[in-house]
């Protein structure tokens, strides 16, 4: 299950956010946060795959999977936001 789970995060790799990359945390700071997150939690996925490799398991396991989902929620949440001008604070 592990190898799937890195096959799957090396498919969305630098190719993809060539185009956020291009643009400064200043002008975009939406789009830099989730960037930013994104690496944060490519790093626990990795992370994670390698303990489940090593056959941890665990209190451990289950804070960081815990802590790699609670990134992806915030990820998603900063997407609506570029989504749905609403949940700025704006009127459509």
């Amino acid at each position: 299950m592990s190898t799937q789970r890195r096959r799957g995060l090396q498919g969305t790799g630098p190719a993809k956010r060539s185009a956020v990359e291009k643009y400064s945390a200043r002008q975009f700071p939406v789009q830099h946060g989730i960037q930013k997150l994104e690496e944060e939690l490519n790093a626990f996925n990795d992370r994670i795959a390698e303990l489940e490799d090593e056959g941890h398991r665990g209190h451990a396991m289950n804070v960081l999977k815990e802590n790699a989902i609670d990134l992806a929620q915030r990820i998603d949440e900063l997407r609506s936001v570029l989504v749905d001008p609403t949940k700025r604070g704006r009127s459509p």
